[in-house]
This record gives structure tokens, C-alpha cells and sequence, in this order.
């Protein structure tokens, strides 16, 4: 299997030794060898810890995995000192049927030297740096260079994901053609990414002309429970708070009738911008960088705030942010009323659109590869994803969602699946496997598997 941090096993925000036993790959593989398949080698991290050690350092950006704190409901770092060391590992020059490098997008599967600790940070990545097969390998190289009967590739999420993740703050890069230029947060190119996603393909091929293989797609950002667990109206207010910001925001909204007024906004842009709260639950304030800058036109103060409509998507970190004080003992500066929340936490409208035209446009990638060869069947993993978050799945034994903690679905990342997560997908997966290919393939049972951990 080669992909991203869905097919390491990735979960709580980390790599650790519990996810990557549990991850699709490795429960398809234990599936596979009832029925006459051979062994399954992953690089196994060191620990049920998930952070990381560069020469014995550890790095805050690969910390410790979450738990969850049962009484206050919040996930935090679990504690403990990380053993799983990137440089020098041990495992490198060996080869691994488990080729999922979490971080990676499509066009790092072929990038030679991707794996090299002395590309750190900037061109490597620690992940695979801790098992490449040499310091000029690509992934592809030391996946294909295996000679499978069979492959699974689920790659491509992070191709958009990264960009929705960080609220949009990177950079659609539709039209432009080198990767080598992309930020970490940006939207690959769908021409790029078609070309390299047939590269890919035409590596298998080249590698073993009768190879048979999954092509798996991309979920929706707006059925991970990341994006779908805040509200964009939640915070409670009594009559007289409503009151008070409403006469705290009265310049705003006198300076917002003065641009409509002076036809500098459209009425539809006026009443978007025009803050209002009431008694009950009321719509966070945010920035949006797509209304009119009317900073240099009617005051400097009258920045391009608006409240929050169902038509956004606000991230999970905000949960955290949402009601606390930018200045201690100053409730004027509360996070959502008094100081919008920026960029970093809310995907508007034409940042939704820029990611979804671009998976689209992958999963068509994705799907014209399998029905061009018989030997390739496409698994819909989006539509399976989006059962968890509309209607939730019964698989046999139990019931799964994407209610965040406690629905099942999704680590505490809220991108990432449970471990039971992971064998339901799994068993999507057995079930395509057995249509496509005419096997016979036993299911997994995703009760025996584990959700969340408590701290």
C-alpha cells in the first residue's frame, strides 16, 4: 500500500505503535493471509507515544499523540518522553509493504531524495527519512521496486487537505504547473496532479505488467469531523450581552450603511457585513478577505468583518479559541465577539470551492485510471466517509459517526479515523476487492476495535 498518513495509520494527531497495527493496510493484509496471502512488513514507530526525536530532540510540530481528558472533555498531549528516533532508526535499507508517509502529497510518491535526512526540513520528510532504502529513493521506487501481485494507493488527500486545514491560508495553485514552487498549505494543480498520479500507476505497471490494484479517492473536507464539529453559531448569549455588542458594534455598522450609501457595497455585501446578536445562540465574528476593502475608502476601522453563516466551515482548533480573552480580564476581547476570528480558523465559501473543485477533479483522475486497465478497481472511500458524518454506519456489531470523542469515526484530530474507523474503511475496501477481482475475503469486525483513548 502506498499513500499518505491514512494508510501509515495515523491518528490523534500522530504516528504511534497502536495506529499503525490498526491501519487499513495492515488489517487487509491479516484479511489477505487467511486466504493464502503472505506476510506484511510496516516500519513500526517505537512507542504509543507517536513524537518524534531528531538526534534525540524532540520537536513540538511532531508531538506527543492526544487523549482525551474526561473531565474536562478537551484533548491534550499525552505525557511522556518519545523513543521513535528519525535519524539513524534502523530501519533504513530494508523495504516495507506499508508505504504510507504521513505529510506526503502526490507529486512527494515520486520525488527522489524525499527520504534523505539531509533534506530536513525544507525537502524531506522525517517520516520517511526513518525508512527509505537510501538517501536518493522515492517512495514509489522502494514501493514498485517490490514487484506486488497487488497494490492499494490511497494518495492525494493532503494534495487539498493542507490547504483546508490551515483555514485556506494557502494558495490555490490551479495553472501552475511546478510543484517545486508550492507552499506546505497550497492546492496542487490538477493537471499536475494528473500527471503524476499516472506516473504512479505506470510504476506498478512497469514494475509487474500483471499487478491488480485499488485506486482509492478523496473524502470531502466537509464530512470530516474537523470541519463539522464547531458551529458557526455557538456561543450563548442573555439579552443584555446581545445588547452590549450590539452598541459596541454600532460604528461598524453605521460605516458599512456609509460604503452602501456611497456605492461602494452592494446591499447583499451591506447586509452580510451589518453585526447583529441576539438572545440565544449567535454566529461567531470573522475576517473575510473577499469582501470590499473599504479601509481606504470610509475608515480605517472598518475592516471586513462579518458574522459567520452556515455556508462556512469553522476548523477545530477554534473550539479552544471561541469564548476565551485575547487580553486576560478584558472581556471586550473575547475570541468571536469582540475579536473576530482570522484566516487561520475558517474556511469561507470560495476557499470551500477552491478545494472542492480541485478533489473533484482528482477523484476523476483517479477513477479514469481504474477503468482504463482491467486490472485496476476504484474504491469510493468519499462516499463511504460521507455515511459517517450524514447518517452514521451500522456495521454488524455496532454503530459509528462523526460526532467528535464520542461518535467513533474520527480520532481526536478529527481528520484521522479510529482504529474502528479504519476497519470499517477496511471493510469497504474487502467488499470492493471481493466485487472487482471475484475473491473471497473474509470482513473484519470494527467492535473489536478500539475509538478514543482517556488521558
Amino acid at each position: 500500500a502506498i499513500g499518505d498518513s491514512l494508510t501509515a495509520g495515523y491518528a490523534d494527531s500522530a504516528l504511534y505503535l497502536h495506529g499503525q497495527e490498526n491501519s487499513y493496510p495492515s488489517m487487509l493484509a491479516a484479511q489477505f493471509a487467511k486466504a493464502g496471502g503472505g506476510s506484511f512488513a510496516q516500519p513500526l514507530v517505537s512507542d504509543n507515544l507517536g513524537g518524534l526525536l531528531f538526534g534525540g530532540m524532540e520537536n513540538p510540530a511532531f508531538a506527543n499523540r492526544l487523549v482525551l481528558d474526561a473531565e474536562t472533555q478537551s484533548p491534550e498531549p499525552i505525557a511522556g518522553t518519545p523513543t521513535t528516533e528519525v535519524i539513524g532508526s534502523g530501519l533504513n535499507g530494508n523495504t516495507y509493504n506499508n508505504m504510507g508517509v504521513p505529510g506526503a502529497k502526490s507529486f512527494h510518491a515520486g520525488a527522489a531524495g524525499y527520504g534523505n535526512a539531509a533534506g530536513l526540513p525544507a525537502s524531506a520528510n522525517p517520516y520517511y527519512v526513518r525508512f527509505s532504502t537510501s538517501g536518493t529513493a522515492s517512495m514509489i521506487g522502494d514501493a514498485a521496486g517490490q514487484q506486488p501481485s497487488f497494490y492499494v494507493m490511497w494518495i492525494g488527500n493532503n494534495d487539498v487537505l493542507s490547504y483546508a486545514t490551515s483555514g485556506g491560508v494557502g494558495v490555490d495553485q490551479t495553472g501552475n504547473f511546478d510543484p517545486a514552487t508550492y507552499g506546505s498549505n497550497d492546492i496542487t494543480d490538477p493537471m499536475v496532479f494528473a500527471g503524476v498520479y499516472a506516473q504512479l500507476v505506470g510504476a506498478f505497471t512497469m514494475a509487474n505488467p500483471t499487478v491488480q490494484g485499488m485506486l482509492v479517492n478523496i473524502p470531502d473536507v466537509s464530512t470530516l469531523a474537523y470541519f463539522i464539529t464547531v458551529p458557526y453559531n455557538p456561543v450563548p448569549l442573555d439579552q443584555a450581552n446581545a445588547d452590549a455588542l450590539n452598541a459596541a458594534y454600532a460604528a461598524y455598522n453605521g460605516g458599512v450603511q456609509a460604503a452602501l450609501g456611497g456605492s461602494a457595497i452592494t446591499p447583499e455585501e451591506a447586509a452580510l457585513r451589518t453585526i447583529s446578536f441576539a438572545a440565544g445562540q449567535n454566529a461567531v465574528v470573522i475576517l473575510d478577505e473577499d469582501l470590499t476593502d473599504l479601509t481606504g475608502i470610509i475608515d480605517p476601522a472598518v475592516i471586513n468583518l462579518r458574522q459567520a453563516n452556515v455556508d462556512d466551515l469553522i476548523v477545530l482548533p477554534a473550539a479552544s479559541i471561541i469564548g476565551t480573552e485575547a487580553v486576560p480580564g478584558n472581556p471586550a476581547t473575547v475570541y468571536g465577539l469582540g475579536v473576530p476570528l482570522g484566516d487561520e480558523l475558517v474556511l469561507i465559501p470560495s476557499e470551500i470551492l477552491a478545494i472542492e473543485t480541485a478533489r473533484l477533479a482528482y477523484n476523476m483522475t483517479i477513477q479514469d485510471a481504474a477503468d482504463a486497465d482491467l486490472n485496476l478497481i476504484f474504491f469510493d472511500v468519499a462516499s463511504l466517509v460521507k455515511e459517517f458524518s450524514a447518517t452514521g454506519i451500522d456495521y454488524g456489531t455496532g454503530y459509528i459517526d462523526a460526532t467528535y470523542a464520542t461518535g467513533g469515526g474520527f480520532s481526536l484530530d478529527g481528520v484521522h479515523p479510529t482504529a474502528r474507523g479504519y476497519a470499517v474503511i477496511a471493510n469497504g475496501m474487502i467488499d470492493a476487492i471481493n466485487a472487482g477481482f471475484g475473491a473471497n475475503i473474509f470482513r473484519v469486525d470494527p467492535g473489536e476495535r478500539t475509538t478514543v483513548f482517556f488521558k
